[in-house]
């Protein structure tokens, strides 16, 4: 089997590659040449994988590489993955999340190879914006089998909102209308001319591996630099302040605090990925964990990772990380991913959390230990 990944740097590229090795398919990923240059998400498997150079905007470019290639499956993960940086960028937003779907869809179409490529493309839960679905009242929901309800979803969190196929979308950024837009190509296309196209629904997803751009991320590092300098200098600073000047560490700044997401790993989320390709019929699927939590959440279980009861003298809320429209719940119903793909969700809020700060913290420290070394 070979499969081709665009977007193989990112942090589900790097993922999805090492699944598909595993499996023992011939993986060939695609970057723009700006991101050749940034390959450390892959650099452990590069003897394994074959990484071209191409462009998503240029549908010539996308065309000659399935030529050339003749996958089996094709992931498409490129994207401007960033909400905040959409409201900015919205044309290059929009050129690279629709219009690099769509090149790869016409790519498809006028393949010699068609009927045998199958084509995942990955939607967003930020496609939902404000729109949930009703859950209705807990005692029925509390009665209910496991059949007839969202299997998954923390009934002591979910209230009565949700979010599955069925929800109607409303999205609420340039980076959602983009995707919203990919998603709608993929079903037309499914439909119109017999493509084996499957889009997933992924609600937040984090790692490691996750951009630094990304509120979870921005947590996790922070803490690990802050745990280094402090023992580094063995006292813990009693004043944190904006401007970093000697003896002081700068304050983490975050936006919406009362965000709530549904957060899961990456790891899980490229695995039903992956099945949505190996059924017999396409389709779309909602991928989630089926629990929300907030950005307070995370900062709890982060500082208490690193034992900091109370983080409130380390972070500051700085306006200008509020986005122009703001998206404050979500979290998805994955019982139609957990019924047909067979797929769960095997990392826990905890140990997502857990496993970024440790991270971070033994990053800072090779740094530290690099410098030194100077």
């Amino acid at each position: 089997m070979k499969a081709i990944i665009f977007g193989i740097t990112g942090q589900d590229g790097s993922y999805l590659a090492e699944l598909l090795l595993e499996k023992g398919y011939d993986v060939i990923g695609v970057t723009r040449r700006v991101s050749v240059d940034t390959l450390q998400r892959v650099d452990h498997i590069l003897p394994q994988i074959t990484i071209i150079e191409g462009d998503i905007t240029d549908a010539f470019s996308v065309a000659n590489i399935i030529k050339e290639h003749c996958p089996d499956e094709i992931f498409n993960l490129a994207a401007q993955s960033h909400v905040g940086t959409s409201f900015s960028q919205p044309s290059l937003t929009w050129d690279v999340t629709a219009g690099g779907c769509l090149n790869i869809l016409e790519a498809i179409r006028y393949s010699e190879f068609k009927d045998r490529i199958r084509f995942y493309q990955a939607s967003s839960s930020e496609m939902f914006g404000k729109n949930f679905s009703e859950l209705g009242d807990m005692e029925v929901y509390r009665n209910l089998s496991v059949d007839n309800v969202c299997v998954g979803i923390d009934a002591a969190k979910a209230a009565s909102r949700y979010q599955n196929e069925d929800t109607p979308f409303a999205p609420q950024s340039p980076y959602a209308i983009a995707k919203l837009a990919a998603h709608h190509l993929v079903q037309n296309y499914r439909t119109s001319y017999g493509i084996f196209a499957c889009s997933g629904i992924l609600f937040n997803h984090e790692s490691e591996r996750r951009g630094e751009k990304f509120v979870t991320r921005k947590i996790t590092k922070w803490i690990g630099k802050f745990i280094n300098w402090r023992d580094k200098r063995a006292f813990i600073q009693k004043v944190i302040q904006e401007e970093s000047k000697e003896g002081v560490f700068p304050q983490l700044r975050l936006g919406n605090l009362d965000a709530q997401r549904d957060w899961g790993h990456a790891e899980d989320y490229v695995r039903a990925m992956w099945l949505m390709l190996q059924q017999e019929e396409p389709d779309d699927y909602v991928v989630a964990t089926g629990e929300t939590h907030s950005v307070r959440d995370f900062l709890d279980v982060a500082f208490n990772c690193v034992d900091i009861d109370d983080w409130s003298p380390y972070v500051g809320i700085d306006p200008k990380f509020y986005r122009p429209a703001e998206v404050d719940y979500l979290l998805g119903c994955s019982k139609k991913a957990q019924s047909t793909l067979k797929w769960s969700p095997e990392t826990s809020f905890q140990e997502l959390v857990q496993r970024m700060v440790e991270h971070d913290i033994h990053e800072a420290k090779l740094r530290r230990s690099s410098l030194q070394a100077i």
